[in-house]
């Protein structure tokens, strides 16, 4: 079916459902970062390609919202199809809710409530009912999308060792069951897939770039159950699950049962349980604890002493891939035609030599020159850039390994290093001086990461400079590479920074048209040391365990202060001490240089 079939198909079921617009977010029914492509709902729709973008239809419209980063690439993909682009990021673009009331005095919209969260579910609803609008549950891209569509993946289920996990199932189940009872609740569901992996410590591909297993769970007090097609799951594992207490069922079981279930209280977390799940709890219960983050997020996000000496090691394996690949990058790549695509490749070349490698943590960013500006770019087969002449190279980059999850950014000259201009190095070291500001930061239990945030910013913002990401954001361990519940960014997340988190350290700066510069290690929270006139408050700081040297030659020296400099030459130790003996002569004396302490 043409894209124009397909929406005349959808706007007939409309019709016969009564309803005057159709919702098709990009999104799946676990809140994945990835998605499998079976989910892919809006894509199928629209023709958009993009990451991000939600899609609605009308009776004589079909408009397409999206942000800036993905404008060239919708209006490409949406020529012909009678879609519209909606530009989101724009001042004047109206909202999707926005856009309904201003376009309907009364009507009912449709949504798959697989495809929203019960709190995005909620909001929508609201808002829509502010202006007369009702909002429907309904399915409407399953009975035409029929041909082609792609299976929910059908990977095998595997079991993650307590030795890379450090806790045990009934360790685990324990403590979500004593946060069920501190709330008043006897059952959990559970449908985001890192939680899942965690707490039953197994691990799949379904997902790309992180190795989850699609399936939902519900935890109650003397049970647990897996929904998860079974085929996915051999005898040897079904079995090591049983002995752990888990019951297994069909995927699509967990409706019936839901239905079915008898329980005082049930807990979910409403930004992360769809809109289905929630609608499918019987009716009878009348307690349902909307909570996020859930108490997995928290545990989950702090990491114990197995995960972090895997996460240490992991690092380590890593930081000799990408040594291997800037002593490479300088001494051999350009006597042969390059371009970002062939440096990412050549990357996870180097990666998979790895022990534990699975694979990587995320898409390789390699931005040349202006395409490091875009923040999240994605370089494309016959559109990307060639590595020719002298420029500089944002690489941001990871690695899946059973021991841990690893995400690193650095930014390299490639060249004539007499040729950096000037204004690189400065805008460079503007960023190194806020990394290293985040990285020795000291501060008392219970501080949010927003209060952190600035240490990043100062440097920038006392020039007029700033960035839009976040600063830093959760890490997992073997899962996903973006974790919650805290984060450092500008935006208050009241969720505090605690013992045992691993955040990335990311400020950068962007100059469109010219270059990007983006520096990142990963931290983990520890126990900081009481000072000499210490009140008694416990206090924390961040160690860095991402090991992977500074391109010192987009220095200005004469902006780091004597501080700086003996952190970075500590730093550059550390590297090479733990990261050398697992390189041969010839890698060594090329990390020794890279590592020479620096002489103000």
């Amino acid at each position: 079916m043409a894209i124009r079939e397909r929406l005349s198909a959808l706007r007939a079921l409309m019709k016969d459902n009564g309803l005057s617009a159709y919702i098709v977010p990009g999104t799946d029914p676990h809140a994945s970062e990835y998605m499998a492509p079976h989910w892919m709902e809006m894509s199928w729709i629209t023709g958009f390609l993009g990451e991000t973008g939600t899609a609605v239809i009308t009776a004589d419209r079909a408009l397409l919202w999206t942000d800036s980063r993905y404008y060239l690439q919708a209006e490409a993909e949406l020529k012909g199809t009678t879609v519209e682009l909606m530009r989101e990021s724009d001042i004047d673009c109206p909202t999707i809710s926005e856009w309904l009331k201003s376009s309907y005095e009364e009507g009912v919209v449709g949504v798959n409530p697989e495809m929203y969260s019960v709190n995005g579910f909620n909001k929508l609803r609201d808002e829509l009912a502010d202006g007369g609008l009702g909002v429907k549950s309904i399915d409407l891209i399953r009975p035409i999308w029929t041909e082609n569509r792609p299976e929910i993946p059908m990977t095998a289920l595997y079991e993650y060792e307590d030795r890379y996990a450090g806790e045990s199932v009934a360790s685990k189940l324990s403590r979500v069951r004593a946060a069920l009872a501190e709330r008043r609740c006897d059952a959990a569901v559970v449908a985001e897939l890192d939680e899942i992996g965690w707490l039953l410590n197994i691990r799949g591909r379904d997902v790309d770039y992180t190795p989850c297993v699609i399936a939902y769970a519900v935890v109650e007090k003397e049970a647990c159950t897996l929904f998860i097609n079974e085929q996915k799951v051999d005898a040897v594992n079904a079995a090591k699950l049983a002995a752990k207490g888990v019951t297994l069922r069909g995927y699509e079981e967990v409706f019936p049962y839901l239905n079915n279930l008898h329980a005082t209280g049930v807990l979910f977390d409403g930004n992360r349980v769809n809109e289905a799940l929630y609608e499918a709890i019987n009716p009878a219960i009348s307690r349902k604890v909307n909570v996020s983050p859930s108490p997995l997020q928290v545990m989950m996000s702090v990491k114990n002493e197995a995960e972090l000496d895997g996460e240490r090691e992991a690092m380590k394996v890593d930081a000799v891939a990408l040594t291997r690949f800037f002593k490479w990058l300088e001494e051999e790549a350009l006597q042969t035609p390059q371009t970002e695509i062939t440096l990412a490749d050549k990357l996870h070349e180097f990666r998979a030599m790895g022990k534990n490698f699975t694979d990587e943590s995320f898409g390789t960013i390699a931005g040349w020159n202006a395409n490091g500006a875009i923040v999240h770019y994605h370089a494309e087969p016959g559109q990307c850039a060639k590595i020719e002449g002298n420029g500089v190279l944002l690489l941001d980059s990871g690695g899946q390994y059973l021991d841990g999850t690893t995400d690193i950014t650095r930014t390299v000259w490639v060249g004539d290093e007499n040729a950096i201009p000037e204004q690189l190095k400065h805008d460079f070291t503007l960023v190194l001086k806020g990394h290293i500001a985040l990285a020795k930061a000291r501060f008392p239990k219970g501080t949010r990461g927003n209060q952190l945030d600035v240490l990043a910013h100062q440097y920038m913002w006392q020039e007029g400079i700033t960035y839009g990401h976040g600063t830093g954001h959760g890490v997992g361990h073997f899962m996903g590479c973006h974790e919650g519940p805290a984060n450092i960014r500008t935006d208050n997340n009241t969720n505090p920074i605690r013992e045992g988190n691993v955040f990335s350290d990311e400020p950068g700066i962007y100059r469109a048209g010219e270059y990007g510069i983006r520096t990142e290690n990963l931290v983990v929270t520890v126990p900081a040391e009481a000072g000499p006139h210490s009140t008694g408050e416990t206090y924390y700081e961040f160690e860095t365990i991402t090991l992977c040297f500074y391109d010192k030659r987009l220095m200005d020296m004469s902006m780091l202060t004597a501080e700086e400099v003996a952190w970075i030459n500590a730093y550059h130790d550390k590297v090479y001490k733990e990261t050398a003996p697992r390189m041969n002569e010839n890698e060594r004396a090329y990390l020794a240089d890279k590592c020479k302490p620096i002489e103000l």
